[in-house]
């Protein structure tokens, strides 16, 4: 397996719409694989294809003390209640900010297998789900702010000036 780069704003590949994956095949598994990996190394929850600069449709989700969900061409087709909880991302290192995200989740996917999946979730795997979905479709959650001055520095980054690349990086994903 391989670690990937992972893409940080103002990174332009990170507000594209990821493709719709057509054939699960050896690239694909290799993706998947990678990206855990990645993910993994990373110390992360979640890792989108279009964050390691893949345009699939392609993400995978591992909450500390969870299973490993691979989500292809993923769908969230119900959302249930409301919260405001800390979220951060792997593009946008040292930032957090308090994001509204549903309560329960219900997605519905292909698994590494192409065999359809649904998936209902609550507390962080929910979180997740929203969260990599939006990248597949070149959404970051600093586009879910009202303003950048909710993000909050949790570990500075040497030698990166992240304001800026926020800064750079929001907006419409047109």
């Amino acid at each position: 397996m391989a670690l990937l780069p992972i893409l940080h704003l103002p990174d332009p590949r990170l507000r594209r719409k990821a493709r719709k994956v057509q054939t699960i095949d050896v690239s694909v598994q290799r993706l998947i694989d990678d990206m855990v990996d990645t993910m993994h190394d990373a110390h992360g929850v979640g890792l989108a294809a279009t964050q390691v600069g893949v345009p699939q449709r392609v993400c995978v989700i591992e909450p500390p003390e969870g299973e490993l969900l691979v989500l292809i061409n993923p769908q969230i087709i119900e959302r249930q209640g409301a919260r405001k909880i800390p979220e951060g991302c792997l593009s946008l290192p040292g930032y957090q900010a308090n994001v509204k995200r549903a309560e329960v989740v219900k997605a519905k996917a292909l698994d590494r297998e192409g065999k359809e999946v649904r998936v209902k979730a609550d507390g962080l795997v929910a979180q997740a789900l929203e969260h990599e979905v939006d990248h597949l479709d070149g959404i970051m959650y600093v586009d879910r702010l009202e303003s950048l001055d909710e993000l909050y520095e949790i570990k500075p980054e040497e030698g990166e000036q992240p304001e800026e690349a926020i800064e750079a990086g929001r907006g419409s994903n047109a």
